[in-house]
């Protein structure tokens, strides 16, 4: 299993909180690529829901990783 920023954007929309099984139907029904529901496919699934994408790919950039101050926008 491996994720990159541009496919993990696909389960930006997601509906968290989700199950795995939820993350795989909204992944296909959204056009995500096949990598994406593959990766999803790998997750442990204990049952219990995920509640974002960093629980998922703990490595995802958060708006606190970029070094901009948007108030000067």
């Amino acid at each position: 299993m491996y994720w990159t920023l541009e496919l993990a954007s696909y389960l930006e929309d997601a509906p968290w909180p989700a199950t795995k099984d939820e993350l795989i139907d909204f992944a296909i029904r959204s056009g995500a690529p096949t990598e994406v529901v593959e990766n999803l496919q790998e997750l442990e699934d204990d049952g219990q829901p995920y509640e974002s994408i960093e629980e998922i790919w703990p490595d995802y950039p958060t708006k606190d990783d970029f070094f901009f101050n948007e108030d000067e926008y």
